[in-house]
């Protein structure tokens, strides 16, 4: 009987974690998205000519608008990634 509330809990974790971990990964994309279409627009508008390598994408994933802005803010005052 303990075995059976001991794999009960163990697949009672996994879910949760597996939520968890999915939640995550969309809030990340989404983040991702809207920073790299701030991105898009600032080159398309402003001409600044930001390229988009995997550190951007990192930084826009994580900060969303206000990491779009940092690396916007990074490349005016030359420091490009």
């Amino acid at each position: 009987m303990p075995i059976d509330l001991v794999m009960v809990a163990l697949v009672l974790a996994i879910v949760v974690g597996v939520i968890i971990i999915l939640r995550s990964i969309t809030h990340f994309a989404v983040n991702a998205l809207i920073g790299l279409v701030i991105l898009w627009l600032a080159n398309a508008i402003a001409g600044l000519g930001i390229g988009y390598s995997i550190w951007v994408i990192l930084i826009c994933g994580i900060g969303g608008i206000f990491g779009a802005a940092l690396v916007i803010v990074l490349h005016l005052v030359g420091l490009a990634f």
